[in-house]
């Protein structure tokens, strides 16, 4: 089992404590060049503050990695960037990266789930960390450094702010308890991952305009779904409600139907029967396309077909 201790920005961890509830964090790099992969799903991420205070001060655990256009990261995961606007964001990485960034300036991207906050008392400096390191160093916990360090935050996580026992999931060795479901997706990991599988463009029209582009959800939340990939499609902004509204469906097989009540209610549809019968685009593995019981959950109880 491995951990890594990140290099921490002050204000993005005084922000995020602050926050009630939270259930993911995303924590950005300015740089957006090289993916993360120094963690497995579930392996805990460590924040270790930057001076003065070069201390540990809390963690998450490892959910998703990826290079995301700043405005992508913002739709995805909002105040959970660790700022209160995207305006704010954008002004606080331009400032790191040395200019004026935009929506499409791409940035690394970290997602953690069920991040937890130690109260000032509880901190603590990292072991064997030399101060020259400016990004972040990766343990291995079966080492004696390793152990010590996660026996200095397992002491202090029942008393964390927002953590609490997780009984994991079959993901191989868990942590004390604490540990991440394979299947746990929070709605920002869930819309940066479906963005991804689908290549960055919507599965009917083949738009690729990120702007106009959302993870959708076959079953929404509120009607039994889950934050599942194969509950998910990523469409564009008007497919998305069309879709959500019952005037577009797709079927199990993944061809694109429309509703005759589009152009009943609405004198329209022109724009999307070109598309009806076409299959649609759907991710190479398996285990990510659409469910068919989802699919089929949409024909029957949503499709005004």
């Amino acid at each position: 089992m491995k951990a890594f201790v990140g290099v921490t920005d002050n204000d993005w961890y005084d922000f995020l404590s602050r926050e009630p509830e939270l259930d993911e964090v995303n924590f950005w790099q300015p740089g957006g060049k090289t993916q993360f992969k120094a963690l497995e799903l579930g392996q805990p991420f460590l924040f270790k503050l930057k001076a003065p205070r070069n201390v540990i001060a809390g963690g998450g655990f490892f959910s998703y990695s990826s290079i995301m256009p700043l405005g992508l990261a913002w739709a995805a995961f909002e105040r959970k960037n660790g700022t209160a606007t995207f305006e704010e964001l954008a002004r606080l990485i331009g400032s790191k990266k040395g200019g004026k960034v935009g929506y499409g300036d791409h940035i690394g991207c970290i997602m953690l789930r069920d991040p937890f906050f130690f109260d000032q008392r509880d901190w603590f400096p990292a072991p064997d960390f030399p101060q020259a390191v400016v990004v972040g160093k990766g343990f291995d916990l079966t080492t004696s450094v390793g152990q010590v360090l996660w026996r200095e935050v397992e002491q202090r996580l029942p008393r964390a702010r927002g953590m609490r026992p997780r009984v994991a999931e079959p993901m191989g060795p868990t942590l004390g308890g604490y540990g991440l479901s394979r299947r746990r997706l929070g709605q920002g990991v869930f819309c940066a991952r479906i963005t991804d599988l689908y290549g960055r463009r919507c599965a009917v029209t083949r738009e690729k305009a990120l702007p106009v582009l959302q993870a959708a959800h076959i079953r929404p939340i509120h009607k039994g779904g889950e934050h599942r990939l194969d509950n998910g499609l990523l469409l564009r902004s008007d497919v998305h409600r069309l879709f959500d509204d019952g005037y577009v469906t797709i079927t199990p097989k993944y061809e694109f139907r429309v509703s005759d009540e589009l152009r009943k209610e609405f004198d329209d549809g022109e724009t999307y029967r070109p598309f009806k019968g076409h299959r649609i685009w759907t991710p190479e593995e398996a285990a990510f396309r659409p469910s068919s019981e989802f699919l089929e959950w949409h024909n029957d109880e949503v499709f005004l077909g």
